[in-house]
């Protein structure tokens, strides 16, 4: 069994935590500082109300509530508070990973009673950070994630084999992850409006009209997932890490502050397992593009998070002139190498000392206390 823990409002949650005058009232967090010329970022429940939500130019926003509190995004708060909530996850012993930065999955098989676990975890992330989470159970990845937003905010979800058909024939099709404007479409024009209709598709049926993403969705629905739980840090072969906005933007600021943030958490990641990746890939999904993805591989491997984000930013450029609407994006990276072996220029050991002291003092201070300086600019009009 598969429990997927979704933040709710995770940035705007995390500003009204810090900021006591905030709590309860409808909260716009910006991409940038600039009140009116910005994007919606995070909304918190009081503003989505009002109909605001991310990726929503916020003069818009303050059309829908003039009333509506305002704070410019602060990443390396962010960043910091996903890490704080994975070590606390890990601590219940169960095979634990990322599934954004604001989204976890445990392989919790064994456990005998997973609606008291999903409740005590749900109370010591609200008692630790005075933030909420949803948490969905079922037999897979898809599903539990699925069942993660049927009760938001802070709620919990079971989908279990006795409530299965129920719980999927009240919930349409476009509620799956993965499931854009297109796919919809041509689903709906095969008979399958709800979940229920595609988990009784026969995968022979899916593939001869959907191709491979049929099969997919197919295996995806129908897998019983588990967790290596013995996992070894040599097998490792990619690191990775992805968001899903609540509604597509084309901004080019607020995609690429994306961008850098997510490359940060992977540069993050690598540098704790001290290796360097040669291979970054960036992935996009929207409206428009259903889904574009490439990667680039370079002869030096890299274990900066500003190194991966210009890396990013070159593979943008090939999804066209102008960027798309864009609902979902991630980074990852593989061709992984152990790092020291690649520092042979004075200028390559000169960066990784600055990000290994960088390092150290986070470690002792605690995250983000201090952080590279582009963190803070992705917050103003990034340069294409």
């Amino acid at each position: 069994m598969i429990l997927h823990i979704d933040m709710d409002a995770f940035f705007a949650s995390i500003e009204q935590a810090i900021n006591p005058r905030l709590r309860g009232k409808p909260l716009i967090v910006g991409s940038r500082k600039s009140r009116l010329h910005t994007v919606v970022c995070a909304a918190s429940y009081e503003a989505k109300a009002y109909g605001i939500d991310s990726g929503m130019p916020t003069s818009e926003a303050f059309r829908l509530c003039p009333q509506a509190e305002f704070v410019a995004a602060d990443q390396a708060k962010y960043i910091w508070t996903s890490e704080q909530i994975f070590q606390l996850l890990g601590n219940y012993g169960f095979p634990l990973i990322y599934s954004s930065i604001d989204e976890f999955q445990m392989d919790i098989t064994g456990c005998q009673n997973s609606l008291e676990l999903a409740r005590i975890i749900q109370d010591e992330i609200r008692k630790s950070l005075n933030i909420g989470a949803s948490i969905g159970v079922a037999k897979n990845y898809l599903l539990a994630k699925l069942a993660s937003k049927i009760n938001k905010p802070n709620g919990i979800a079971i989908i279990s084999e006795e409530n299965l058909e129920a719980v999927l024939a009240g919930l349409a099709v476009s509620k799956l992850c993965g499931i854009g404007l297109a796919t919809e479409t041509i689903m709906e024009a095969l008979g399958i409006k709800t979940c229920l209709d595609l988990y009784q598709k026969p995968c022979q049926f899916l593939e001869s009209h959907l191709g491979k993403n049929g099969v997919n969705f197919y295996l995806a629905l129908h897998s019983q997932d588990r967790f290596d739980p013995n996992p070894k840090e040599e097998t490792i072969k990619s690191v990775g890490h992805s968001y899903t906005l609540a509604r597509a933007s084309q901004n080019r600021g607020f995609i690429q502050g994306w961008i850098r943030l997510l490359s940060e958490m992977v540069g993050r990641r690598l540098r704790e397992k001290s290796l360097g990746a040669k291979t970054v890939h960036l992935w996009l999904a929207g409206p428009e593009i259903e889904h574009f993805g490439q990667q680039v591989t370079y002869k030096e491997p890299t274990h900066d998070g500003f190194e991966i984000y210009l890396r990013a930013i070159k593979i943008l450029k090939k999804s066209g002139p102008q960027i798309p609407k864009i609902r979902g994006l991630g980074i990852s990276v593989k061709s992984l190498f152990p790092a020291e072996k690649y520092f042979l220029l004075k200028e390559d050991i000169k960066r990784r000392d600055l990000t290994e002291a960088l390092d150290l003092i986070n470690n002792k201070f605690g995250d983000w206390s201090i952080y590279p300086a582009v963190i803070s600019l992705a917050k103003t009009r990034p340069k294409s």
